[in-house]
């Protein structure tokens, strides 16, 4: 079978997640990028044999809009996929729901949807160094599990998926990350952005209107020039404390 994923994973935490599923399937697996704004999707088209992972982080509970956006573009022929979001430890709420609703909306067949967790994007205490070692062992497990219903025969029933209709209503950006005097404007992060929120030709203007808090240029840069207001973190790191203080574990539902 042809393999391939559909991630978007501004810092790489849910790129983590999907490898940890893939590389137990026996396919060379194939990735493309949805956080790379300069791609034209539409020019992405699947056929019955493949088989299609889409790897999405969960923002608040939600599905990062420019992925849903871009993910409209593929065509899915009816491709069977798994879906898998990925998030920080406190919780996914609707984001499986509406990765449901917008892979069916694409023309996608759904196997299977794998709830994951990998460190937080912005506040590293919450879920630091996961996928670990067990994150790992379950995630094994799952791929088999999947594997094994791919190469059954007969049709696929209906998954029930979590998360509710109409969705959670979508958070406020408040967390832009600023250049700090130890930037010189190389542009790398304006080249990586994956919603172009940053001025190419003066790197310390940024589009707070476009920015949707990735941390994709905080990340990204090799000078370390980029920083997010440390009090308005530790105000949201209180806010979520409680529910990231109970480790939670991945989940799949077949």
């Amino acid at each position: 079978m042809r393999c391939v994923q559909l991630i978007f994973s501004p810092t790489g935490g849910t790129k983590k997640v999907a490898d940890a599923i893939t590389k137990h399937w026996d396919s060379d697996t194939e990735t493309i990028d949805l956080s790379d704004a300069e791609t034209d999707f539409s020019q992405y088209s699947f056929e019955a044999e493949d088989v299609v992972l889409i790897a999405l982080p969960s923002y608040g509970g939600r599905v990062p809009a420019i992925a849903v956006e871009r993910l409209h573009k593929i065509h899915g022929n009816s491709t069977k996929c798994i879906l898998v979001c990925v998030y920080g430890n406190r919780a996914y709420e609707d984001t499986l729901a509406e990765m449901e609703d917008a892979a069916k909306e694409s023309g996608f067949t759904i196997v299977a949807a794998i709830s994951a967790i990998a460190e937080h994007s912005i506040m590293h205490q919450y879920a630091a160094g996961r996928p670990d070692t067990n994150d790992q062992l379950r995630l094994k497990e799952f791929a088999n599990q999947i594997k094994e219903k791919l190469n059954s025969s007969g049709t696929f029933e209906k998954i029930k998926i979590p998360g509710n209709r109409p969705y959670k209503k979508a958070g406020g950006v408040g967390l832009v990350p600023k250049a700090t005097k130890y930037c010189i404007n190389c542009g790398l992060c304006a080249k990586q952005c994956p919603v172009k929120a940053i001025n190419p030709g003066n790197t310390k203007s940024v589009d707070s209107n476009k920015c949707i808090s990735c941390m994709r240029c905080v990340t990204e840069c090799p000078h370390n020039a980029r920083k997010i207001n440390e009090t308005m973190v530790s105000v949201a790191s209180l806010a979520i404390k409680k529910a990231c203080s109970v480790r939670k574990e991945c989940e799949l539902f077949i």
